[in-house]
């Protein structure tokens, strides 16, 4: 087989001699209810679909299914029953799995298992050539340099030159992975260039791109998609404030006067939570039952701030804050005013402090955005909650009845099915334009990026973040869009949302199992060439390339180091050292979960322990001393933060 893919400026021509390429498999999902199981709806959420939603239909035996053509490669799916997420899909239901077509589960990122379905992808007779000149994988501007890319069938073909009317230039085998590689050339930056492939297969036989001779790929002259120096230089430290560093003690029990038990009267059928509600700790108390969300330890913004020069000295040059306005919890995920600093952390006066003494120290601030879903105490919510049909804001959510309690997953959607998280309507202009207006403002005052919330469950999200990205970019040209986005997936880093997406397909899927040894070095090889193959050089070079967060297990706990509370095991030190050194080494910002260099343990359970405090004083100053020797390293090794990698 040959596939020539010719491109214009704005159009593809897809020309096949030979059309027997299966692109897509018949898949069925099965969903089979428990016994005396009362199901009333079910729905599929997939990696394959965004993690939108995708009813199943009812059979006649009472099971569930729905029957999808796939592309081959692994996909990862939830069900939802009567409209709620199964939270892990691993668990036993009716004498055997949830469904009997998962080969495996994985970390879902909220504390449950997310199904693995895979479909393995079958070798093609033939060769295959792909080049699309509108891709940024096949053709962007990275570390000031042209860089075309050409991909292939693995262990088809020879060689490949890449035509020009100024000459003729060999390109590299740059990737190679079993069902693939890629052949890779740069250039000096030109006005414009026009630009054909030739090459051999291994028998020989001579090819061009496109196959008429009188056609030819373009390149415009201009950076559609401009790569951001200070993120591919710069060494990335996420901070939980919370959890941080208590900085002003002053403003702790403000906590408990926001939290979302005031709000919330699911909460008064929950017999600990009537009769204990929020509690406020010591610094080095134990874990409660509430710590997950409502058990304040008191960090804040004047605790990073005294924390800076901490940070500097390790070598990180962006901070990545966890959700800093106005909420019901620790995490801050459930937004009660997106104009407020939440009281618990501190004053817009503090968080201006941050800015301004982060950025005398050369350091970028990155904020958080959550424009999926609101916390109850938002203020438009609580219209709702009062006035029903006639709050001007009920078209900002989905209600489903009123009079309402708030709290009740089933009055109104929420976020998998979570009553405290009610989804804004971000289809409707009133909620845009509100959302919109919180980005400018907060990148007017001083932030220098957003990294945002679930970006895949938004209604009609490519519409949104292209709307968002280009305003982002009118008032702050260099300003940094992450998405929350878990596994591979290119569709939002073509230059009209996303600059990078949080690479845990890179972190965890492909290094961490590394570190392990779960995977062998000829497979992560493999899985690294896939990995770099699918995005643009000028994205990887942008790359968030985090292993933990707030939403995973502690590094080393991962790596088998033990328990909270206890000294993590030599080996899996050496395990971390191992980790951090191959992040340190791609392409892109390596980003550290605060205290993961303290070599910090956690639990394989949810949440209670790997969000605990930072105890300061305690850390193994071994590791600390080899995160320091990365961060000189870098600076150094200009290699270290090129975006190219072969």
């Amino acid at each position: 087989m040959l596939i020539f893919m010719v491109g214009c400026v704005s159009c593809l021509i897809i020309i096949f001699t030979i059309v027997n390429l299966a692109l897509a498999t018949e898949s069925t999902f099965t969903y089979i209810p428990l016994e005396d199981e009362e199901v009333f709806s079910v729905s599929l959420y997939a990696s394959f679909n965004s993690w939108n939603e995708w009813p199943m239909e009812k059979k006649p035996d009472g099971t569930w299914s729905i029957t999808l053509d796939l592309e081959p490669g692994e996909h990862q799916y939830k069900f939802f029953i009567n409209g709620k997420g199964l939270q892990d899909m691993s668990t036993a239901r009716a004498g055997g799995p949830v469904d009997p077509n998962a080969v495996g589960y994985i970390y879902d990122g909220f504390g449950g298992q997310n199904a693995i379905y895979r479909i393995k992808e079958e070798a093609t007779e033939g060769v295959v050539l792909v080049h699309n000149s509108d891709d940024p994988a096949y053709l962007c501007i990275a570390d000031e340099r042209l860089v075309i890319r050409l991909k292939t069938s693995s262990y088809q073909v020879a060689k490949v030159f890449l035509v020009t009317d100024e000459g003729k230039w060999a390109m590299d085998r740059q990737l190679q992975w079993e069902y693939g590689e890629v052949f890779r050339l740069s250039l000096k930056l030109s006005d414009s260039l026009k630009y054909r492939f030739i090459g051999y297969t291994i028998d020989g036989t001579e090819f061009s791109l496109p196959e008429d001779p009188s056609q030819s790929f373009f390149f415009d002259g201009i950076d559609h998609f401009p790569q951001l120096k200070w993120v591919s230089q710069g060494i990335i430290y996420q901070v939980f404030p919370e959890r941080f560093y208590n900085g002003n003690s002053e403003n702790d029990l403000l906590a408990l006067k926001s939290d979302e038990f005031h709000y919330n009267q699911q909460c008064a059928q929950n017999k600990l939570w009537a009769k204990e509600g929020p509690s406020l700790a010591n610094w080095n108390a134990p874990i409660s039952p509430q710590h997950c969300c409502h058990q304040y330890f008191g960090g804040d913004l004047v605790g990073i701030i005294q924390k800076l020069d901490y940070l500097k000295d390790l070598g990180v040059t962006v901070l990545y804050l966890n959700p800093i306005f106005d909420s019901g919890s620790i995490h801050g995920y459930d937004t009660h005013d997106y104009l407020e600093v939440s009281p618990k952390f501190g004053t817009k006066e503090d968080l201006g402090e941050l800015f301004n003494e982060a950025h005398k120290r050369g350091m970028r601030v990155i904020l958080d955005f959550v424009p999926n879903h609101t916390g109850l105490g938002f203020w438009a919510f609580q219209d709702v909650v009062r006035n029903g049909e006639d709050s001007p804001y009920w078209d900002w959510y989905f209600i489903h009845k009123w009079p309402f309690s708030p709290g009740d997953p089933n009055a109104y959607k929420t976020w998998w099915g979570v009553g405290s998280l009610p989804i804004l309507n971000t289809d409707n202009p009133e909620v845009k334009e509100y959302l919109f207006k919180i980005v400018r403002h907060w990148l007017n005052f001083g932030a220098d990026g957003w990294r945002v919330d679930v970006p895949n469950e938004i209604v009609k999200a490519k519409e949104f973040f292209n709307e968002m990205r280009q305003l982002v970019k009118m008032e702050k040209e260099d300003a940094y869009l992450l998405a929350e986005i878990w596994q591979l997936d290119s569709s939002w880093v073509k230059g009209d949302q996303f600059d990078s997406l949080m690479n845990y397909a890179l972190g965890r899927d492909i290094l961490l199992n590394f570190a392990k040894g779960s995977i062998d070095g000829e497979n992560t090889l493999a899985n690294l060439s896939h990995y770099f193959s699918t995005y643009g050089e000028n994205v990887t070079a942008m790359g968030f390339n985090l292993v933990s967060s707030h939403d995973t297990g502690r590094i080393l706990t991962d790596l088998g180091g033990g328990n909270f509370g206890n000294l993590p095991q030599p080996k899996a030190v050496e395990r971390l050292i191992l980790l951090s050194t191959l992040l340190y080494s791609l392409p892109g910002a390596p980003v550290i979960f605060q205290g993961d260099e303290r070599g910090i343990l956690g639990e394989k359970e949810f949440y209670d322990s790997h969000r605990y405090p930072i105890q300061w004083d305690t850390a193994d100053e071994s590791i600390i001393s080899h995160y320091k020797k990365l961060a000189q390293l870098r600076q150094k090794i200009p290699a270290l933060t090129s975006s190219v990698i072969r």
